[in-house]
């Protein structure tokens, strides 16, 4: 039995104005499918691939300029091929936008910047047209490359729409990135045209791009063309051409017709180790993906949808699938915390956004910080809330109940950029439980397995997924025999798709996400994921964040240091320490209260947002200090050196 409390229950009419219902309607009236539970849905959609994946086309309207001969040639992984013989753009189902009035917002944007502005239908399908236009008489089409450094503004969903309407591949940083990194990236896939800004303003401190973007453009030989978005009155870079002179040339809207696994986009891994690994996505497979997803977001056209991203995270293109229903997408490109932590609650508010959504950690700070949006702001419009990036603990759903409000539906979600989705999420036809995410997502087939492939519920084993879905990857850029590609998926259970999360699934479907599987803890026969002893020691105000690592040695008990950030810094003494090991006994177990507790400045984390567990374990286990991180894949590199420091003083 489920012993996690319920903190919110839909309403009927909820439930039955939803989109997951109204897919269920047409369902029982087009194709005669009748489910008594949603498990039941979740089964069929898992086990007839080939009637679920067609349906998600029907219903969504989408628009192929060519039928596929079938649905799925080839039910493998990797491998899978998905209807083969279809054609179709991508951009061009995403500006359809579901039969939605032109004149109604597309994107409104809150650029520390550029200050706020809004685009209509009709004005982003002009702009996207006349670059379009421009980048064609660049001598760009179809499988060519087209790189861009911008924040998360208007210029990059219509850069990526312009490009991508040609044929071409699209390719994203974000503009704090190092010049290293974006090199170790774009190097790779070779791009044509690079489009960058200048500077951007983040936390009122402007932070000039000029040196690093330079750098960038003459370490990529094989640009034809490099586009700068100006900020400011400084001289125009050598040889560049200016944004504002490609957005007003009157053009026709015109799609390249391409085949369902033409490449759409190529994104990254956090590749905390080695290069990056280019992940690359089809027109088709992300298409489906993101139409299918708004079922499980609840969003239809009219929607107003806001997610707290940076460029270079997945998310960003989360908000694109979002347009391509006919939803009103806020761009956010600010300092959440400037000049309080209130800001994007403000602009939540003001703009009467219905969804909004940002990583776990945020929330996490929200509580931390004391804020009570709810109480302070007119959330009325307010009706759904989205986490991702890391495990929302049981904490964090309270503080939302608590603070944000008592009757709005709380959906976090798991997945990856490796497959532009989510394997875990949200359905608003069912409770919320504190802690747990609701359902498992349609067309995934995702269990938990045990080391020898065994399937578990109620325990916590692996992620992975059985079946094969169309976002997965395509390929990676340059892996010409597959092998890193089935490295980094498929070595485990072969045939299937292992994700590298711990998870748990009850009974009725919820899951638990308990962090990375390489990252586990293993006290003494006893395994148990980092998130759990997270939830139990960033739950005490002293302590901002934390990072924990268990140090296995062969033949030997395991060493299991917990480093700290405190809310004031210098404060660790044997007080504090011990109500960090009293919180872990209660919450967790004894067993894991860990053999020494460190204060540190910071808590080392990947451009996205993860706490980077593995590459501390492999160093504090003796690997080599530059070979397990790539720091230009850090936010925050410096803060690798203390627990460099600390890896030396353990040898002595």
């Amino acid at each position: 039995m489920n012993e996690n409390p319920i903190l919110w229950t839909p309403t009927a009419e909820r439930a039955e104005a939803s989109q997951l219902a109204a897919y269920q309607n047409w369902l029982r009236q087009t194709k005669g499918l009748e489910f008594a539970s949603y498990n039941e849905l979740w089964s069929w959609s898992t086990t007839d691939l080939e009637a679920f994946w067609q349906s998600i086309c029907d219903y969504f309207d989408l628009k192929f300029s060519a039928t596929a001969s079938t649905v799925l040639a080839d039910r493998k992984m990797p491998g899978a091929k998905w209807f083969p013989g279809a054609q179709l753009n991508w951009a061009e189902n995403i500006l359809s936008g579901r039969g939605v009035d032109e004149g109604n917002q597309a994107l409104i944007v809150h650029s520390e910047t550029f200050g706020r502005s809004e685009l209509s239908w009709v004005e982003l399908r002009a702009q996207v047209a006349s670059l379009a236009s421009h980048l064609r008489d660049m001598g760009i089409g179809q499988g060519d490359r087209v790189a861009a450094i911008l924040p998360n503004t208007e210029s990059a969903i219509i850069a990526c729409l312009a490009a991508s309407s040609l044929g071409a591949i699209w390719s994203l940083c974000a503009p704090d990135m190092g010049h290293v990194a974006i090199l170790d990236r774009f190097r790779q896939i070779k791009p044509k045209v690079l489009i960058y800004q200048d500077s951007y303003l983040h936390g009122g401190k402007e932070n000039g791009r000029q040196d690093e973007m330079a750098k960038v453009v003459a370490g990529l030989p094989s640009l034809e063309h490099h586009i700068y978005v100006a900020t400011n009155d400084l001289p125009a870079p050598t040889g560049s051409v200016a944004w504002s002179g490609l957005l007003n040339t009157a053009a026709e809207l015109s799609f390249a017709q391409v085949d369902f696994d033409h490449p759409l986009w190529i994104v990254y891994s956090s590749g905390t180790t080695g290069n990056p690994k280019p992940i690359v996505h089809g027109h088709g497979g992300i298409l489906l993906e993101g139409s299918k997803q708004s079922l499980h977001l609840d969003l239809a056209p009219g929607s107003r949808f806001c997610w707290l991203t940076s460029s270079g995270w997945v998310m960003w293109n989360l908000q694109l699938g979002a347009l391509g229903q006919g939803v009103t997408v806020m761009l956010y490109d600010r300092a959440p915390n400037y000049p309080d932590m209130l800001d994007i609650w403000r602009r939540v508010a003001d703009e009467r956004m219905s969804y909004f959504g940002a990583g776990a950690a945020f929330f996490t700070a929200c509580a931390k910080s004391g804020i009570e949006p709810g109480a302070n702001l007119d959330l009325t419009s307010l009706v759904s809330l989205g986490a991702t990036g890391s495990p929302m603990t049981s904490d964090g759903y309270d503080w939302v109940y608590r603070s944000v409000s008592a009757d709005i539906w709380l959906a976090p979600v798991s997945g990856g950029t490796d497959f532009c989705g989510a394997f875990v999420g949200g359905n608003v036809m069912l409770p919320v439980r504190a802690g747990e995410m609701q359902a498992r997502a349609l067309g995934n087939a995702v269990r938990a397995f045990d080391p020898f492939g065994a399937e578990l519920t109620g325990e916590v084993g692996e992620l992975v997924c059985t079946e094969p879905l169309p976002s997965m990857p395509l390929f990676f850029w340059g892996d010409e025999d597959g092998s890193r590609l089935r490295e980094s998926y498929f070595e485990t259970y072969p045939g299937i798709w292992r994700h590298g999360d711990w998870i748990s699934f009850t009974a009725e479907g919820g899951s638990v996400i308990y962090g990375r599987s390489d990252a586990t803890i293993n006290r003494r026969g006893l395994r148990l994921g980092s998130s759990e002893i997270y939830q139990a020691v960033e739950a005490l105000p002293e302590i901002q964040d934390s990072l924990v690592v268990d140090l296995e040695f062969l033949g030997k008990d395991s060493f299991m240091p917990l480093f700290v950030v405190l809310t004031e810094p210098g404060s660790l003494d044997e007080g504090l320490k011990d109500q960090i090991k009293s919180s872990i006994r209660e919450f967790v177990s004894a067993r894991f209260v860990p053999d020494e507790i460190i204060e540190v400045a910071e808590i080392p984390r990947t451009l996205s947002g993860k706490k980077l567990e593995v590459p501390v374990k492999k160093l504090l286990l003796g690997g080599d200090p530059a070979k397990v991180v790539n720091r230009d894949s850090m936010v925050n590199s410096d803060s690798f050196d203390l627990f460099i420091s600390y890896a030396n003083d353990r040898k002595h």
